[in-house]
C-alpha cells in the first residue's frame, strides 16, 4: 500500500495562500521541504528534478513537503523576485515541522536553491542547494555565515553558475561542500536519479528502504 500524498494550502505571514503537497509516513527518518525553480520560467513544484528528489525520499520513509512559491501553479500572489519567497519557504518548514520531530532539511533546485539559502529558519538542520545559481543571482545568502551544513550539487556544465564560479562565491561559507556532477548542465537531463541518491545521502536519508 503506498504512502499517501495530501495536497494542502499554506498560509504565509504576509496572508498568501500556497499549494502544497506533503507526504508524512510514520517515523519519518528525515524532513525536508523542497523548492522548485523560477516561476517566470516555467518552474513550479512538479518541476522534474524535483519530482524526482521528492519521490526517492517518500520512496526511503522521509517526510517531505513540495509547494509553488506565490504566483506559480496553484499558489496565490505574485512573483517576488526572491524576496517574498523567503516568507512561503518559512511557512513551508512551519508546517512540515509541526507534523514531524524528524531533522529537517531545505532543499531547493536552481531559483528554488538561490532562495532557500536565505532562508536561516531555527528548525532547519541544513540546506541542500542543486545547481544554485550563485554566480547569475549575486549577493549575500543568509546561510553562507551559518554554521548549519550546506551541501552544493553543481552541474559540471551548469549554464549560469558552473563549478569554478559557485565554489568562489562559497569560498568563505563555513560548513560547505560543494559536489560536481559530472556531464550534467543546469537542467541535470539523464542524471534526476544520481541527483535524488545523493541529496538523500547528503542529508541522512538511508539508502533503500
Amino acid at each position: 500500500m503506498g504512502i499517501e500524498t495530501h495536497v494542502l494550502t499554506l498560509e504565509t505571514l504576509d496572508g498568501v495562500r500556497l499549494e502544497a503537497d506533503l507526504v508524512r509516513p510514520p517515523n519519518a527518518c528525515v524532513a525536508a521541504v523542497l523548492c522548485h525553480p523560477h516561476p517566470l520560467f516555467g518552474g513550479e513544484r512538479t518541476n522534474a528534478v524535483v519530482d524526482g528528489v521528492f519521490r526517492h525520499l517518500i520512496a526511503i520513509g522521509a517526510a517531505v513537503l513540495r509547494f509553488d512559491f506565490r504566483g506559480a501553479g496553484g499558489s496565490e500572489g505574485d512573483h517576488g523576485g526572491g524576496i517574498d519567497e523567503r516568507i512561503d519557504v518559512s511557512a513551508a518548514v512551519d508546517t512540515l515541522s509541526s507534523v514531524t520531530d524528524a531533522p529537517l532539511w531545505i532543499i531547493g533546485y536552481s531559483f528554488g536553491a538561490s532562495v532557500a539559502l536565505d532562508v536561516a529558519h531555527p528548525r532547519a538542520d541544513g540546506w541542500v542547494g542543486i545547481a544554485p545559481p550563485l554566480a547569475a543571482m549575486s549577493g549575500p545568502r543568509v546561510a553562507g555565515t551559518d554554521h548549519r551544513p550546506k551541501h552544493l550539487l553543481v552541474p559540471a556544465h551548469d549554464q549560469y553558475s558552473p563549478p569554478e564560479q559557485t565554489a568562489a562565491a562559497v569560498a568563505d561559507w563555513p560548513a560547505t561542500t560543494v559536489e560536481v556532477i559530472e556531464g550534467a548542465d543546469h537542467f541535470l537531463n539523464g542524471h534526476l536519479q544520481h541527483v535524488a541518491v545523493r541529496v538523500a545521502a547528503l542529508i541522512g536519508a538511508p539508502a533503500a528502504m
